[in-house]
């Protein structure tokens, strides 16, 4: 499972690390583990943090989350607890995190690495700062900004296009899952969390639901190319066939 820096654990969920703070004060986040000084927050915590995250944003006081909560956590066994958070915090990308040095960077799109397009990518969390060097979440994404740039693409469009590509699969990805949490989760109640002999199903559910999703959206991505890829050369081909 990945590791998070309190940082990198509250930009990871949309929060602060004062957020965080507060959400430990209350007995929301289970402590961090200990590696010498270094604190390091796992995708357990990750997941936790975003199901509280969530529930504040629905209206859920502190004392509510803490009682809905305890009561999952009390109503299951750790081994039934532990599974739904892990596959709630598991990853659905299908390759590592690479991380990639300044230079490395440079080699690949040049003097269009510019401080500018850096800090595009940041905030479009393409690249992540990792001391001096970055962290790429997708090595097949940013090798894909490499060809296009090779091709003659500016670097700066190929960012553009991969926080739209991201933008919009984010879209579609939330319209199927959206369907699974309308007439499977919301029917169960505001609030409503998996417990005791129901807990394996749902386990089951998310595990099922990651293939699905991805299969889905591969599907349509490969009908699309299908029907676009033409298009690259295709009025070029008619304008000829007309001379």
């Amino acid at each position: 499972m990945a590791e998070y820096r309190v940082a990198e654990l509250a930009r990871a969920a949309g929060s602060s690390v004062r957020n965080i703070r507060v959400y430990q004060e209350r007995g929301l986040l289970s402590a961090p583990l200990r590696r010498g000084r270094a604190a390091i927050y796992t995708d357990a915590h990750l997941t936790r943090l975003r199901l509280v995250v969530n529930m504040l944003g629905r209206g859920y006081t502190f004392a509510q989350i803490a009682e809905m909560l305890a009561a999952w956590e009390s109503g299951s066994s750790l081994a039934d607890v532990l599974g739904l958070e892990e596959s709630l915090a598991a990853s659905w990308a299908q390759e590592e995190p690479k991380r990639v040095s300044a230079a490395e960077l440079a080699g690949m799109f040049g003097t269009q690495l510019t401080p500018a397009n850096i800090r595009r990518a940041l905030d479009l969390q393409l690249l992540e700062r990792d001391g001096t060097s970055f962290v790429a979440p997708s090595p097949r994404l940013l090798e894909a900004g490499a060809k296009l740039v090779e091709l003659g693409v500016p670097l700066r469009e190929a960012i553009s296009l991969a926080g739209a590509l991201q933008h919009e699969v984010d879209h579609v990805a939330g319209l199927l899952v959206g369907l699974v949490r309308q007439y499977v989760l919301d029917p169960k109640g505001p609030g409503w969390l998996p417990s005791g002999p129901e807990l394996p199903y749902y386990v089951d559910l998310l595990r099922e639901l990651r293939p699905l999703v991805n299969s889905a959206l591969n599907a349509a991505v490969a009908r699309s190319v299908n029907r676009v890829l033409p298009e690259v050369l295709g009025d070029r081909l008619e304008t000829r066939r007309a001379d």
